[in-house]
């Protein structure tokens, strides 16, 4: 495999997924860039998690109602999937349908959202859309269980148009009353106490007498609509596409402005944006069609670390690289750590801070959050003897000089490109420590210190935030 065909299939399973080990890359030496593609986009070729060693390691995370370990749980996932964009898909809808945990803090339908997701997530918009409007976090979330025939409530048919679908700018109001008047009945069945055993699974509702049947006019159209028929025509949108397109771009090849602002702010990339709404609109939304043409795209290929990483792709791809929080657990590896680790970053998985979900891009950094990204990086390739820190030290070999000392940690570690600022700076310490020969035994502790601190560098450089 060439370097640069090796670069490539990186840049993928970054974006695709959480990034992957040397080993995990040179498993793919007989595989067509294509191939993978082909692979990541029917995850069901490849086996499923088992949680069993996760959960028996980690009793918390059994229990559906423990907020922290559960979400942990989720990173996990990530680290250890062998279905990667599946997961990434799942962290996708997460982020465009932001539904937060601290509003009714039941972490039972939290869970259910999440794994609705998964399910989801590579099937196509109308199917996506549809589940979404019958799930009790989201219902719950936007106050649909509160949207009366007699009393209609506006919350979900809202945020359904502005911020999960069309975009400002591309309905009226009244299309918003009608919306919410197509919903109203859709509720979830009451969960069962709190105490003494904790909170206990719901389900969806549709409560017929409390349904408005009278005529409706949505987005030009009318007739006895329900909320089916809303999401019908919503999905045949021209806005829809470009929303959606725009998100999978934003989310897949480069930062783009916060989404808030796109109403008036044009897409950076325009002719991609008309592409992929080219494509949704001949597959009807179809997911996996639009990104088999996204991954395949120069747009894509030609965007390698031009995204800042997210916090749960910080911690996750990291992992994976440095062997921590495999299938079995080391002891004292609790995943209640994996979710203390993104939150502080800045991303409180299954709790984003609003229905809008997370600034992403740049606005993941500042003075405390890129602090407490570098540190994390650092101190996860502190121990020489983790796994993955092993394996690149079996990959230098025992002879290694000073030239190939950075060059080869930096392949090593992602292929990770560096401005040339950067790398002087590294080559600087890579001088300083000269030949190294592990075969001295007296010396030996030394110099793969020596190494390790030479990673250290790597990750805590600009570069290396990015994805």
């Amino acid at each position: 495999m060439s370097n640069s065909e090796l670069k490539l299939k990186a840049h993928l399973l970054r974006r695709a997924g959480f990034g992957s080990t040397r080993s995990e890359l040179e498993a793919l030496s007989d595989k067509s860039y294509e191939e993978i593609v082909e692979d990541l986009l029917f995850p069901e070729r490849f086996p499923d998690l088992d949680e069993d060693y996760v959960d028996r390691y980690n009793p918390d995370a059994s229990y559906r109602d423990a907020h922290p370990s559960n979400s942990g749980k989720w990173v996990w996932r990530m680290i250890n999937t062998k279905r990667p964009l599946e997961e990434k898909m799942t962290l996708f809808w997460h982020h465009v349908f932001a539904t937060a945990w601290y509003k009714g803090e039941h972490t039972p339908s939290q869970l259910a959202q999440v794994e609705a997701f998964r399910k989801d997530g590579l099937s196509d918009i109308n199917t996506i859309l549809n589940d979404l409007s019958k799930d009790p976090a989201m219902n719950y979330w936007l106050d649909n269980c509160e949207n009366h025939a007699t009393q209609p409530n506006e919350n979900w048919g809202r945020e359904l148009l502005e911020l999960f679908s069309m975009g400002v700018g591309n309905y009226s109001e009244d299309d918003i009353k009608n919306a919410a008047r197509a919903f109203t009945g859709w509720t979830f069945e009451q969960p069962l106490p709190l105490y003494p055993y904790g909170n206990y699974e719901t389900s969806f509702i549709y409560n017929e007498d409390d349904h408005d049947n009278g005529k409706k006019t949505f987005l030009g159209h009318t007739g006895n609509f329900n909320g089916e028929d809303i999401i019908g025509i919503i999905c045949d949108q021209t806005a829809t596409a470009k929303f959606i397109s725009r998100h999978l771009y934003t989310f897949f090849v480069e930062d783009e402005p916060q989404v808030h602002t796109w109403s008036i702010e044009s897409p950076r990339n325009p002719k991609a944006i008309s592409q992929l709404m080219e494509v949704f609109t001949e597959s009807k939304g179809d997911i996996k069609t639009i990104l088999r043409f996204l991954f395949n795209s120069d747009f894509f290929k030609n965007a390698m670390f031009k995204k800042v990483k997210n916090p749960a792709e910080l911690v996750a791809g990291t992992m994976k690289i440095v062997g921590k929080y495999s299938i079995i657990p080391e002891v004292g590896e609790s995943v209640a750590t994996l979710y203390s680790k993104t939150s502080v970053m800045g991303q409180d998985l299954m709790n984003p801070p609003t229905v809008e979900g997370w600034h992403t891009g740049q606005e993941w950094i500042d003075g405390g959050t890129l602090n407490e990204r570098v540190n994390f990086a650092v101190d996860q390739f502190n121990d020489p003897d983790a796994p993955g820190i092993k394996d690149i030290l079996g990959r230098l070999g025992n002879q290694i000089n000073s030239r190939d000392l950075l060059d080869k940690c930096l392949d090593l570690i992602g292929p990770l490109d560096v401005s040339n600022d950067t790398y002087q700076a590294l080559k600087k310490y890579a001088d300083a420590v000269g030949d190294i020969d592990l075969h001295i035994e007296e010396s030996q502790k030394e110099n793969i210190n020596k190494i390790t601190r030479m990673i250290q560098l790597i990750v805590s450089t600009r570069e290396y935030q990015f994805a």
